[in-house]
């Protein structure tokens, strides 16, 4: 016999296991890593957008000059109720 008091939870977790594009969203990004290059985030726009899960959002931030910087977004996620660290950025070879 199948113990199904499991079913549901993990149901409800590989249901929301995406969820975290939607919680972070583009423009929260954008402000987070304007804040940390100390630029307006109307100053920003990115680009190349992945995750490796419900952790850390990848994204190179474009900034006005022709700068551009590969930034890591950790959290925004379910696991951490859409709070999210400071992102860190480096900046992209030219």
């Amino acid at each position: 016999m199948i113990d199904t008091k499991w079913i549901a939870p993990v149901a409800l977790i590989l249901s929301l296991a995406g969820c975290q594009d939607e919680m972070l969203s583009n423009d929260r990004m954008a402000s987070s890593i304007a804040g940390t290059l100390g630029v307006p985030v109307s100053q920003v726009t990115l680009s190349d957008r992945r995750s490796d899960g419900p952790t850390n959002t990848y994204v190179i931030a474009h900034v006005v000059g022709g700068k551009s910087y590969a930034c890591t977004v950790n959290g925004g996620g379910l696991l951490a109720a859409g709070m999210v660290n400071p992102p860190s950025c480096q900046p992209t070879a030219q």
